[in-house]
């Protein structure tokens, strides 16, 4: 018997405006051009700017006010301890939710180094009112902690640690609510981060068990600056280059860029700074994408002492932290559903690849990557309009590079969906496993 010939798949045709036209059969489109593209969109823009330093500076000054939020402090009174924290917290979210919010407690118990105590996180949900059933985690700790961690009747002011990130997510919740999303939010204030992130492992564990389809989860702590540190953020994902972690933080990184082109977002590929840790750990261990946001520079003086007081945050600087929280939680949130990974087939051509992926209703357009693997910032997208998108064929790549290639789907604001799990393609794809992360324990 005659062996059954090999599939070749043709050579797309050089690109003509015939073959740019929408085709209702679905006929091949080659080196599409787009006039939608990612914008800049003045809801968005509008929400920005109503992002107060006087809110901020308030939220930091009313946590610090407590006198300690450790772990094990008192949680009957209405003025001292965590107790008296996380209630405040909770009505807080209340007052500013606009009757959007549904705030709960989430109750679990922390045992560490022979000591007990009960904790809470506080859950407030800001419910998605599109057809998909993504979820948007912003987070950050509320605990703080004198040197000996389970202190809880020392003095601990822990404004910029955490209290800034509080405040972040207060004011994000206070200026999102004003409107309604496609994806759920959900502003995560956490408890026993400081013995171990305790309340976010439970939060993260228990979201899994649910089956929550977590979209991304962002973690804002020690974020409020000081006079004179250079005006950019870092962010940590681990596993950068070839992780949901780290397609997670170039998107942050590059909406971030599009709304505040002047607080630029630096990049670490690592999971945290050495020897430390934050709540997103326990999300990714859960195997959610999830990222840590935080200060240009640490001032190692401050850190779990008394010297870390409102009054030396620089509120500019943590206003511009929200303002990147709410222009990335905006997209995220507002834009169309994120797209499935397309299906990539090699052409005939060398650096020719054709793309088929199924085009929904709520997208005007797509924006295609084909980033080099070894890239950390994303590359320039190819753009193609929804009723052009869907079986598409791109040509000029070059056939010796390992490439990731994901899309996004774009509204006709100009808003930008998460990106599509990266498939990798190319002379190296196969020695590439995005699945393998290690998390120290």
């Amino acid at each position: 018997m005659e062996p059954q010939p090999q599939l070749v798949i043709p050579t797309p045709p050089v690109a003509t405006p015939e073959l740019i036209i929408p085709n209702e059969a679905g006929q091949l489109v080659t080196d599409p051009v787009s006039d939608v593209v990612p914008t800049v969109d003045p809801a968005v823009e509008s929400l920005i700017t109503e992002v107060s330093q006087q809110q901020l500076m308030a939220y930091v000054r009313q946590l610090e006010g407590f006198g300690t939020r450790n772990a094990f402090s008192d949680t009957q009174s209405e003025t001292f301890g965590i107790g008296a924290a996380r209630r405040w917290i909770f009505n807080e979210f209340v007052r500013v939710g606009n009757g959007r919010l549904t705030v709960e407690f989430q109750d679990f118990p922390l045992s560490y180094n022979g000591y007990t105590a009960e904790q809470s996180n506080v859950v407030a949900t800001l419910p998605g009112k599109g057809n998909g059933n993504g979820v948007l985690i912003i987070m950050g700790h509320y605990d703080n902690r004198p040197p000996d961690v389970t202190d809880g009747a020392s003095r601990a002011t822990g404004a910029n640690d955490n209290a800034s990130g509080i405040a972040l997510l207060l004011e994000t919740a206070r200026v999102m609510s004003s409107r309604d999303w496609n994806q759920t939010i959900i502003f995560l204030a956490t408890s026993a981060e400081e013995q171990g992130s305790f309340g976010a492992r439970f939060y993260a564990e228990n979201a899994f068990m649910e089956g929550k389809n977590i979209i991304s989860a962002l973690n804002y702590d020690a974020v409020g600056g000081r006079a004179g540190i250079p005006q950019h953020a870092r962010l940590f994902a681990v596993d950068f280059l070839t992780s949901a972690h780290g397609a997670l933080g170039r998107y942050y990184e590059y909406v971030g860029g599009l709304y505040l082109p002047t607080f630029p977002v630096v990049i670490y590929d690592a999971l945290d700074r050495e020897g430390r840790w934050g709540d997103h750990r326990e999300f990714v261990r859960a195997g959610f994408p999830a990222i840590r946001l935080i200060e240009s520079v640490e001032d190692p003086d401050l850190v779990n002492s008394n010297r870390d007081t409102w009054d030396l945050i620089d509120y500019t600087y943590l206003q511009r932290m929200a303002q990147l929280n709410v222009s990335v939680a905006a997209n995220l949130a507002g834009g169309p559903h994120q797209p499935a990974p397309p299906i990539i087939a090699a052409m005939a051509e060398p650096g020719a690849y054709l793309l088929t992926w199924p085009v929904t209703p709520d997208a005007s357009g797509y924006a295609i990557s084909f980033r080099p693997v070894d890239s950390v910032y994303y590359p320039t997208f190819r753009f193609v309009k929804a009723s052009n998108a869907g079986n598409v064929a791109l040509t000029g790549l070059d056939p010796s590079v390992t490439y990731a290639v994901s899309i996004a789907a774009l509204n006709e604001r100009g808003l930008v969906s998460g990106f599509s799990t990266e498939q990798f393609i190319g002379p190296n794809a196969a020695l590439i496993n995005p699945s393998s992360v290690t998390v120290q324990q």
